[in-house]
């Protein structure tokens, strides 16, 4: 079976300057992917590439068999590919159903029912814990759940392919074990997971597989414990001095 995500040589710009320069990419199905990198290494950009925000300059993006490049947004997610944000963004004037319902009535069901898309919002909300919070708006709640009505939102669409932009940044152990587990939940329901985070030791412990990105480009690929002492990977994060201490 053909890989549930392909990327061959998608190159990003922006006025003069390459966001993503020529990365090439394969994502199985059911995989969790690590995607890690220093700041600005192109992470956002290329699930911006991926959900359509951001067409690319050269390259081509096939998923689930499909050529998605250039497709809009709203066509990207009614595909199966939904995402959470770095920053959250809920609609904070509205309930925590409400926000879900919105995932429900775009994703990839079409047009479903009043009842089928409540339905489906409430099955979101349950997983993610927040049974019983369902009439509270969604500005009213702490950072934690704010993040939890967001992948609720992208749950509800359905996604065979779910993009998460540092889920667990800014979060108390406590805390990020509740998204791991709901992430894991989700590999066990068939999504395929593509994970963006700072904290390694979340992406390591969590990933089938890592992408590493450094300034744009793909500089290694591999599972955990390859990543973990890859020299390019050091001096990405930390410096050519400490790479030469891993090559040694």
């Amino acid at each position: 079976m053909p890989p549930l995500l392909e990327c061959h040589d998608v190159t990003v710009r922006f006025g003069g300057v390459t966001a993503l320069k020529g990365l090439s990419l394969e994502v199985e199905r059911g995989e969790i992917r690590g995607l890690i990198g220093p700041n600005g290494a192109g992470k956002t950009t290329f699930f911006n590439v991926l959900t359509g925000v951001v067409k690319p300059a050269a390259g081509k993006i096939v998923f689930n068999g499909r050529d998605i490049t250039g497709l809009k947004p709203f066509q990207i997610c009614k595909l199966g590919i939904a995402r959470t944000h770095q920053l959250i963004r809920p609609f904070k004037n509205m309930t925590v159903l409400d926000n879900v319902l919105v995932g429900s009535y775009y994703g990839v069901d079409g047009r479903p029912s009043r009842d089928d898309a409540v339905r489906q919002a409430r099955e979101a909300i349950e997983m993610v814990g927040l049974s019983g919070y369902e009439e509270r708006t969604a500005g009213s709640l702490d950072v934690l759940n704010q993040k939890l009505v967001e992948i609720a939102r992208a749950i509800a669409t359905r996604p065979s392919l779910l993009l998460l932009d540092e889920p667990v940044a800014g979060l108390s152990m406590r805390e990020t074990d509740r998204i791991l587990k709901i992430v894991e939940a989700l590999r066990k329901r068939g999504v395929t997971i593509i994970l963006v985070e700072h904290v390694l030791k979340v992406v390591m412990s969590t990933s089938d597989k890592i992408t590493v990105l450094n300034n744009g480009e793909k500089i290694f690929e591999g599972t955990p414990r390859e990543v973990g002492v890859a020299p390019q990977v050091v001096e990405a994060y930390l410096g050519e001095e400490y790479a030469s201490g891993v090559r040694r």
